[in-house]
């Protein structure tokens, strides 16, 4: 039996006194969701369920088909029920409020009035409610919340797995299957016991990560065959462009990966993908250790994330957002030589 005792304090006690408290509960991940935000709002959703409240999981935009697998994903709703008198908000894996996207701005008094909790790994989170639970040495959101699951007193196993396997989901994405440096003892442990709980680990890491529809690899070999690099070979990047999904058959939510292709450079220190997103510019960013810190990067276009893995979205065309990009990269990879 895996034991998570010795980290169960790292879960505040006000997080798990207010959302004991809730009876119906927005729970609410960034836009564009990723198998993290998914996971843990989902997983919040079964925590308050199970002992009788109301719970309603909210995402800006619709779940890309890749998580289908995961149960619970088809109740996720682009709005709140206008039928709930919501008692609380709780807001997953967004590095800031302006990530949870449009819904948002489309219900400003809602989310303007309703006690908060946000759970967040990010470095780049600024949040400071007494609320808040910000913990930039987490692996995951969904690492965070298992441990909240453990210290509410819910059996992982729960749903006959299905808890498990939403939070092992969110684990596997933003490790890349453990491969990156963020994977510490804690997370190990925690993901050992979400396995021990029933979460298929493989077959999860296949869906996510050795699995594509052949319009993604079409849209894969687009970005590639633009390939570019900078400062000497230490900066490389591509683009992405609206054209090359229509060109393709693919959909949006198919251009995740790409980044990670090319942060397997050898040379490069700096890897950035520029997304075309009409009239701005999402860019992906990925650092090697002990070298440039993305969220410095990203910081300065109004961005964020964690110091090798980051974002940003402009409001520039791609071919202006490059330049600005570039130029600041190639500034900090400079400092960094010297």
């Amino acid at each position: 039996m895996i034991d998570l005792t010795p980290w169960l304090g790292d879960v505040p006690e006000a997080v798990v006194s207010r959302l004991n408290g809730a009876q119906r509960v927005l729970a609410v991940g960034h836009e564009n969701p990723d198998a993290d935000t998914l996971g843990a709002t989902l997983a919040i959703c079964r925590l308050v369920e199970r002992r009788g409240a109301i719970a309603t999981a909210v995402f800006a935009d619709p779940i890309p088909p890749i998580y289908d697998f995961i149960e619970g994903a088809e109740r996720a709703r682009l709005d709140p029920d206008p039928a709930i008198d919501y008692d609380l908000l709780v807001v997953s894996d967004c590095g800031s409020l302006d990530r949870i996207g449009a819904v948002r701005g489309r219900h400003p008094e809602l989310f303007e009035r309703l006690p908060r909790i946000v759970i967040d790994h990010h470095a780049s989170n600024e949040a400071v409610g007494e609320n808040d639970w910000i913990e930039p040495g987490s692996a995951a959101t969904c690492e965070m919340v298992t441990l909240l699951a453990a210290r509410l007193g819910a059996p992982l196993t729960e749903g006959d797995g299905a808890l498990a396997t939403e939070l092992m989901a969110g684990i596997v994405m933003d490790t890349a299957t453990f491969a990156h440096p963020n994977a510490t003892p804690r997370t190990l442990a925690v993901s050992a016991a979400l396995v021990e709980a029933g979460a298929p680990l493989s077959d999860i890491s296949r869906r996510l990560y050795r699995s594509k529809p052949d319009a993604q690899l079409k849209l894969f070999g687009r970005v590639l065959d633009r390939l570019e690099t900078a400062a000497g070979g230490r900066i490389i990047h591509s683009t992405l462009l609206d054209s090359d999904l229509i060109a393709t058959g693919a959909i949006a939510p198919h251009s995740e990966g790409i980044i990670d292709l090319l942060a397997q450079s050898e040379e490069a220190e700096i890897a950035i993908v520029f997304k075309e997103a009409g009239e701005g510019t999402r860019i992906s960013v990925r650092t090697k250790p002990g070298g440039v810190d993305a969220t410095v990067l990203t910081g300065r276009f109004g961005g964020g994330g964690h110091a090798r893995a980051a974002g940003a979205t402009l409001a520039l065309r791609v071919a202006a957002a490059r330049r600005a990009v570039l130029s600041e990269a190639e500034r900090m990879v400079a400092e960094l030589a010297g």
